[in-house]
């Protein structure tokens, strides 16, 4: 008998529950199945499966080896992968999810470049607000500011830090004044993101001073770039990562305010599942996404 035939035979009949249906599975007739089963428990000297005239069970002993089976079977197709990847060009589906605005900002711009070099790569960009399970929704890579995940099969990679900082239009500076201190911003319209952890609380510090402020927003909004417009209209002072609107600060379309205060800086990383062997296709769009980082140094900008 096939010894590895065997065991994929057994681990679908485990999983299924019929013989029948782990037959049709791995290719094999229903009689030839039967055999397999019968000699792989010959072999082992020790009964896997139990049969009643509806269904199958495993015993304590199959429970175990079913275990052992499946990790066996996920090396091999692993290996299998590790060597194809000298020869095939990447190819599948990419799940891709981050905030709207790291969508817009970070993964849109890199995709030209990205799919013209892996052409057989389709990417679908998920853009959400809210974090969603990685494994039950299929993603491949997502984006995400917590340090750590509850689920260790989630591995988490450092990209960037980026300081959270208040901004506002030219316009609305020379009409309402530009606060000195945290204490100020009572008297200023404020634009607040309602995702942030504690959103209705800024906490400053600067050199050993540490000052709480309690805000009231005119405008809350679950996305940044509904912020970001609503303070280039001069509608008030936003709170928001760096990254979001470095290049309305580099334009003067917005200007820092109280800028010589620090907010909690927050950390993006990638999170992707845990596995001893990477799909290429994810490792690819990993490094094309750190390596954008790394050119354009948007730490040390976001940082400053």
């Amino acid at each position: 008998m096939d010894q590895f035939k065997e065991l994929q035979l057994f681990v679908e009949v485990a999983e299924t529950g019929s013989i029948s249906r782990a037959a049709e599975a791995v290719e094999l007739s229903i009689s030839a199945a039967s055999r397999y089963l019968i000699s792989l428990e010959a072999r082992l000297g020790v009964q896997l499966v139990r049969r009643t005239t509806r269904n199958l069970y495993l015993t304590e002993a199959g429970a175990e080896f079913h275990r052992r089976c499946k990790s066996i079977l996920a090396d091999l197709g692993e290996a299998e992968a590790v060597t194809k990847e000298a020869v095939v060009r990447p190819s599948g589906v990419l799940r891709v999810t981050a905030s709207l605005s790291f969508c817009m900002l970070h993964i849109a711009p890199m995709l030209p470049d990205f799919t013209a070099r892996y052409p057989d790569i389709t990417v679908d960009v998920v853009a959400a607000n809210r974090y969603c399970d990685i494994i039950e929704n299929g993603i491949d890579v997502a984006i995400r500011t917590k340090v750590l995940e509850p689920d260790s099969n989630i591995t988490i990679r450092r990209l960037a830090s980026t300081r959270r900082i208040l901004a506002a239009s030219p316009g609305y500076i020379e009409a309402n004044g530009r606060p000195r201190f945290p204490a100020e911003l009572a008297k200023h319209r404020l634009l607040n993101y309602q995702l942030a952890d504690n959103p209705r609380e800024l906490s400053f510090t600067r050199g050993g001073e540490n000052v709480v402020v309690k805000v009231k927003p005119l405008v809350e909004s679950n996305d940044g770039q509904i912020l970001r417009i609503a303070a280039l209209d001069s509608m008030g002072i936003l709170v928001q990562p760096k990254y979001i609107i470095y290049d309305d600060l580099k334009s003067g379309r917005l200007v820092p305010v109280l800028d010589d205060w620090d907010l909690p800086r927050l950390t993006m990383n990638i999170a992707f599942q845990t596995r001893s062997h990477l799909p290429v296709k994810v490792r690819l769009f990993i490094e094309a996404l750190v390596e954008r980082f790394h050119q354009n140094e948007y730490e040390r900008h976001w940082t400053a």
